[in-house]
């Protein structure tokens, strides 16, 4: 299936959601990806938000969903697996394989690295473990790794790092991914592994990963992905570099370092506020969708 934007808008929280609803009432068409279940806000109780006393976070996006879908903004809730430049256009492809053709992108998927919080995780980090398969995946050539994840992320993960590695366990504790994702993953030499990881070991680097069940699975590599592809894989798709942490550069109008390209939220640094993420989505929003009809960033 394929969809046309004028706008794509990636994230589903506070600066996607305000990102969708400014340039839809610029009467552009636009396109919001993501799932609002994966934002911080969605378990927040707000009390520091102008105007609101006290509000739940899942609620405030429930309303923000339904305000951005009244100004004529398509809500998709799927995760983004791959967004490249497509000639003067932006390709974007989903879990599903649902590909959504638009001419300008925001980018607002906030910013997080979900730790998995076993012993040898901080220990190895950089040594052997990782949170992006896209950044450190060729490091792991001819070698074993495990991807530990339930979500598309650990998927993508997964085939990417069958490409490079030696052999590839996939650790999951309940698989949350599209049949379509499963189907791929298949295809590969990927070995699925149900578990709950233990610990991580080794002495220099990474040598085995231990599961609760007593199970060791000897691995030069630990991958942690245990949600969707974040803003670092994603910008790094496009040939935007993030810093270390994943910040994303913009300028006062949200614009990147490349043409048609925004971001706004987390992605672009602290602090990691409601409110000025709700303030950057309304320019990214509003300057996408100006580009789009002025026909240039």
């Amino acid at each position: 299936m394929n969809m046309d934007a004028d706008v794509a808008i990636i994230g589903l929280g506070p600066a996607g959601l305000q990102a969708a609803i400014h340039a839809a009432r610029k009467k552009v068409k636009v396109v919001a990806l993501g799932k609002s279940a994966s934002s911080a806000l969605n378990k927040a109780e707000v009390e520091n938000y102008f105007g609101i006393t006290s509000a739940k976070g899942e609620d405030l996006l429930r309303i923000g969903r339904e305000q951005a879908q009244r100004f004529g903004a398509s809500i998709v809730e799927e995760d983004v697996i791959k967004l490249v430049k497509d000639g003067d256009a932006f390709r974007i492809v989903t879990e599903t394989d649902l590909e959504v053709q638009a001419r300008a992108v925001v980018l607002a998927m906030g910013i997080r690295r979900v730790k998995l919080n076993v012993p040898g995780e901080k220990e190895f980090l950089g040594r052997g473990v990782s949170y992006c398969a896209s950044c450190d995946g060729g490091f792991f050539r001819g070698r074993a790794v495990a991807v530990i994840g339930e979500e598309s992320e650990a998927a993508e993960s997964a085939i990417l790092l069958s490409e490079y590695a030696s052999h590839v366990y996939w650790i999951h504790r309940g698989l949350k991914v599209s049949p379509q994702m499963l189907e791929r993953a298949a295809s590969t030499k990927i070995e699925m592994v149900p578990g709950d990881p233990a610990k991580i070991l080794g002495e220099a680097s990474v040598t085995a990963l231990d599961l609760k069940d007593g199970r060791r699975l000897d691995v030069q590599g630990v991958f942690i992905a245990l949600g969707a592809k974040g803003s670092m894989e994603l910008a790094l798709e496009l040939g935007i570099l993030p810093d270390p942490s994943g910040k994303i550069s913009v300028d006062e109008d949200c614009r990147t370092e490349m043409e048609m390209v925004y971001a706004c939220g987390d992605v672009t640094g602290m602090p990691w506020q409601l409110a000025r993420a709700v303030g950057q989505g309304a320019v990214a929003g509003d300057n996408a969708a100006k580009a789009v009809r002025q026909g240039k960033s």
